[in-house]
Parts: C-alpha cells; sequence; structure tokens
C-alpha cells in the first residue's frame, strides 16, 4: 500500500492521531483549565466554545498528527518501531500497517511544519503575540523531540523535561492566559501538575519498548533505558516514580487554599505510584494495561484539579 488509507483512510488517520495518548495528556490539560473558567467566572459559554475549540483543534494537529508524524518517521528509521512489542507502545503503526510509505510520510511532516511556520508568522505579523508564543512552543517540542541533530528523545531526561513537558504546560496555560487578563495561580498550579503527570505516565509507556529502544540505531536512550543502565533493571520505575513524586510535593504548593484539590491529587498520586510499584516489569501486557489506568487517573486528576480551584 502506497498511501495513506488507500483501503481505509479513516482507520489510518484514526491509528495515527493516537488519541488516547492525546486525550489523557494535551485535552486533558485543555479541560482542567478551561472547566474553571466555564463555572466560577463571568464568561459566556458563547465566548469560551470558540476558544476551547481551537485549543483543541491545535491539540490534535500538533500534538495528534505532527508530533506521530515525526516521532514514527525517526523511529522507524533508527529500527525501534520496528522490533517494538507495539501494545500501546511503538508508535501509531501506520508505516508499518502499510498506510503510508516512509517517503510520503517525511513529504506530509515536513510540508506541515513549513505550514505551521508560516501560520506562525502570520499571528506575529498581526500582533497575535500569545497565539506565537503557544504555537511556537508546540513547534519546538514536536520537533526537537524527534529530529536531528537534538533529537531529545533519544536521550534521558532531555526529551519529557525540553519537549513534552512545556507542550503540555503552556497548552493548559492557554484557556487562561487568553482569556483574561491576568493568569491566575490555579492555571499555573493546575498546568504544572498535569504536565507532571503525564510525563510520569510517558515513562511507564517506554517500559514495553525498551528492548527495542536499546537495539535502535542510534540508541533510543531514553530516561527508562537510561535507569535500567546505570542501575539495573529493578530501577526502570524510578523515573515514572520521580515525577509523580514531583506532582506529589504540589500539594504543598495548593495548600489550604485548595484543600479538596491537594487532598484529590494525592490520593491519585498514591494510587498511580502504588500501580507502579506492583506492576511485573517484565510483563509487557501487564504493564500497558496497568498504563490505561494511569491513563484515566490522569484524566481524572485534571478534571478534580479544574473543579476546585
Amino acid at each position: 500500500m502506497d498511501s495513506i488509507g488507500k483501503n481505509s483512510p479513516l482507520k489510518g488517520g484514526w491509528l495515527l492521531l493516537r488519541s488516547i495518548a492525546v486525550i489523557s495528556s494535551s485535552v486533558a490539560a485543555i479541560i482542567s483549565s478551561m472547566l474553571p473558567l466555564f463555572l466560577y467566572y463571568p464568561i459566556s459559554a458563547e465566548e469560551l466554545l470558540p476558544l476551547f475549540c481551537l485549543l483543541l483543534f491545535s491539540a490534535f494537529l500538533i500534538h495528534g498528527v505532527l508530533t506521530h508524524i515525526l516521532n514514527d518517521y525517526v523511529d522507524h528509521l533508527s529500527g525501534t518501531d520496528i522490533h517494538s512489542p507495539a501494545i500501546l507502545s511503538g508508535g501509531s503503526r501506520v508505516i508499518q500497517k502499510g498506510f503510508i510509505t516512509i517517503e510520503k510520510m517525511r513529504t506530509f511532516g515536513i510540508w506541515l511544519v513549513i505550514t505551521l511556520v508560516f501560520v506562525l508568522l502570520i499571528f506575529i505579523i498581526f500582533d497575535f503575540y500569545r497565539l506565537a508564543v503557544l504555537l511556537a512552543v508546540g513547534l519546538w517540542g514536536a520537533i526537537t523531540y524527534s529530529l536531528p541533530p537534538l533529537r531529545l528523545s533519544y536521550r534521558p531526561f532531555t526529551g519529557e523535561c525540553l519537549c513534552t513537558f512545556p507542550s503540555v504546560l503552556f497548552l493548559g496555560l492557554a484557556g487562561a492566559w487568553l482569556t483574561l487578563d491576568n493568569t491566575p495561580e490555579w492555571a499555573f498550579q493546575n498546568a504544572v501538575i498535569n504536565a507532571l503527570i503525564c510525563i510520569a505516565w510517558v515513562m511507564v509507556h517506554h517500559i514495553p519498548d525498551i528492548n527495542a529502544d536499546k537495539n535502535a540505531t542510534p540508541m533510543k536512550q531514553t530516561s527508562v533505558v537510561w535507569s535500567e543502565q546505570k542501575f539495573g533493571s529493578s530501577f526502570i520505575r524510578i523515573p515514572a516514580l520521580m515525577y509523580y513524586f514531583l506532582a506529589a510535593i504540589c500539594v504543598f504548593w495548593l495548600g489550604f487554599d485548595r484543600l479538596p484539590a491537594a487532598l484529590g491529587l494525592l490520593l491519585i498520586v498514591c494510587v498511580s505510584a502504588f500501580i507502579i510499584v506492583k506492576m511485573d516489569i517484565n510483563d509487557f501486557m501487564q504493564v500497558s494495561a496497568y498504563e490505561k489506568i494511569l491513563l484515566l487517573l490522569a484524566m481524572t486528576a485534571a478534571v478534580w484539579l479544574g473543579l476546585f480551584i
């Protein structure tokens, strides 16, 4: 099959989006920021809905389409997706399943980047600076995460800290930042916590691919791979637990002013950490099954933080 969706374009597009991951990270962050605006601010739904839809579209376009195109392309060339067990991890599989060739994936990615850079320039020319910043951060995260020379997803801790974290952080801030004159503290709190929880479950997402990543050319030294090589296989849980711990520390930031939010967050983080400690890291089916629970908990945390500001 030499083009996207020759037999099933909708299925190919759906696989590429990897919508579960986008909803559990980007969409959850948007809801966590927008929900308080709907519930507690004197702003009509007619004003908020267009912005909500714009942010959703942007999340699926940049985090769902662009990021996955570039990541699938590079991971296919390095070989890690080819050897991945492909349960939840291992890319969208649109190349491996024949929905698109590697050459057309590359062309599609190039033209999408060019188009978005053009949109970025339009934002700057017409003084839409906040939209320009948000788009620039999204482009930075998608491009530097996968493409050389930086290819930060192939380096421990840098991919999630310099690409995933700022992308989810700014998307989580966007609703309040674009709507209100002054961005309230709750918006920063929600954005930071959701971004930390996101990169925590991403670390679990990398566990089933550990052997494929080690055998890639160049080696994809994720934080999980680095932990195993540095300390042994029993330590591959550490990156995920570390980011959940950082999210738990934010309970003190929420304090008594947001006590219901703080208690709910602490419970969700503790349950998530318990799941990670309990799971059999050598049973990739179990890891992926537990990851689904972590995704549900991440979405629950985002909504909970949005309800209690």
